[in-house]
């Protein structure tokens, strides 16, 4: 879940027993646990600035609205077919939009394993996804988010662990929970199958992290990124400040889309393998991919005009998402405007992660991995010579991130994770020489990687 739908409490860790024991009576429901029915409390409306709760109380459902008060069982719990939060079946989506005036963008990719969290007094094994979202083509926040899907075959959120980056380095970890802590229950986070009118608590750990859900409208066509998609649904989420916000869940690709296109927002990109489509990636589009390459090593007007004639071409010859296609252009007229300084260097990334992202339609996630592994490491080179602590930083986490994800599939791991570790160790102590000199040895390792 990324940060801008994200109310969370600032300033001193309370636990959440004190925090529920504090609850004022009022007409909505306290967050309780799975299979008991919640008593009348008051959900305190949060200050989103302050981090502090007031006397007044959200305007939040009557328990009798609610869907998920019921105790969930999990006998396959790692088998997600929800078609509105598909997560076993879905291996890497690619949201992008704009919050707080900057492009954003995210990659919510399942990882290998499971992680076994106690529910109720008994284990329960979750997948687990990775969220990473980007600002400004820069790390922005990092989530690993667990979920298991009930008999009936509702999904539940058992908990996150989230870091918030400053400037390339961890400022945080707000937003952090699991179930069977600090008595935060399990959480629905998608019905088995919702009715306009439902309503569920994706998050339940009033003035720590909390929403409430109500379901606006099921069975609704949407555009997707290659076309209609049938069988969305529209909810209104309510934050612990307050605030409402507008989403949408799609078969095929779970959240589809949140916020207003004149305001921040999300929208899915595209998802794999939702909209792959087989055959190899057409002539134009490696093309591409190779101009973009050229112009993120060294920016400027020779290599910006390959990109552009590259771009225009491809794009003339191919179906492209909507949403793609606008960045695309956004990012490379802010190129082209740039010249080859260091006002480049942004531009330069983003338009090279845009091109990663348009390759997934014909080449399977890992193998588009191992050359995000490859851009992070250019994009490391740069930040390090430019001397530039928080950026260098931040590539490392854009590396280790890409590394979670394909690290199972190749056998001679060990010595990508060696240059890591010792790329970590450079970044934790702000030593972009030693990154810089480290950068040439990772690309060589990342060059001869098999089985992707």
């Amino acid at each position: 879940m990324n940060t801008h739908r994200r109310i969370l409490l600032t300033g001193a860790s309370v636990t959440a027993a004190a925090l529920l024991a504090g609850a004022c009576s009022g007409d909505g429901d306290g967050g309780g646990t799975a299979g008991r029915t919640e008593p009348s409390a008051c959900v305190h409306v949060v200050d989103g600035s302050t981090g502090r709760a007031g006397s007044s109380c959200l305007p939040t459902a009557p328990a009798k609205d609610r869907v998920d008060l019921t105790e969930p069982r999990f006998t396959h719990p790692t088998q997600i077919t929800n078609p509105l939060h598909p997560t076993s079946e879905v291996t890497q989506t690619i949201m992008g939009g704009q919050v707080d005036g900057k492009p954003f963008r995210t990659e919510v990719s399942l990882l290998p394993g499971t992680k076994t969290i106690e529910v109720d007094g008994k284990p329960v094994e979750a997948h687990i996804s990775q969220y990473a979202a980007f600002s400004d083509g820069r790390i922005h926040e990092v989530a690993l988010d667990w979920y298991a899907q009930a008999d009936d075959g509702s999904v539940w959120y058992l908990g996150e662990d989230v870091f918030n980056y400053d400037n390339g380095v961890v400022a945080d970890t707000e937003g952090t929970w699991q179930a069977g802590r600090d008595n935060a229950p399990a959480a629905m986070i998608m019905p088995a199958d919702p009715e306009k009118g439902d309503v569920y608590r994706p998050e339940n750990l009033p003035e720590i992290v909390f929403e409430e859900v109500t379901v606006q409208a099921v069975d609704q066509p949407v555009d997707g990124p290659y076309g209609k998609v049938k069988g969305a649904m529209t909810v209104r989420e309510l934050h612990m400040d307050g605030s409402t916000e507008e989403k949408v869940f799609a078969p095929g690709y779970g959240e589809f889309s949140t916020g207003t296109k004149g305001g921040d927002l999300e929208a899915v990109s595209l998802a794999m393998p939702t909209d792959a489509k087989p055959g190899p990636p057409p002539a134009r589009l490696t093309a591409l991919d190779r101009a973009a390459v050229g112009a993120h090593e060294s920016p400027g007007a020779a290599t910006v005009r390959e990109v552009r004639a590259a771009w225009d071409a491809y794009r003339a010859s191919d179906a492209v998402p909507d949403l793609l296609e606008r960045q695309m252009e956004r990012d490379l007229v802010a190129l082209e405007k740039a010249g080859d300084g260091e006002r480049a260097v942004g531009p330069a990334l983003r338009v090279a992660q845009n091109v990663t992202d348009l390759r997934l339609r014909y080449e399977p996630v890992p193998t588009v991995d191992r050359d995000r592994l490859a851009l992070w490491t250019r994009q490391l080179a740069i930040d390090a010579k430019a001397g530039n602590e928080g950026a260098a930083a931040g590539d490392v986490t854009g590396l280790e991130l890409a590394w979670e994800r394909v690290r199972h599939q190749v056998p001679n791991a060990a010595s990508v994770d060696t240059e890591l570790r010792k790329l970590r160790t450079a970044a934790d102590g702000k030593d972009t020489a030693e990154m810089q000199h480290l950068a040439p040895e990772l690309a060589q390792r990342i060059a001869g990687l098999k089985g992707l």
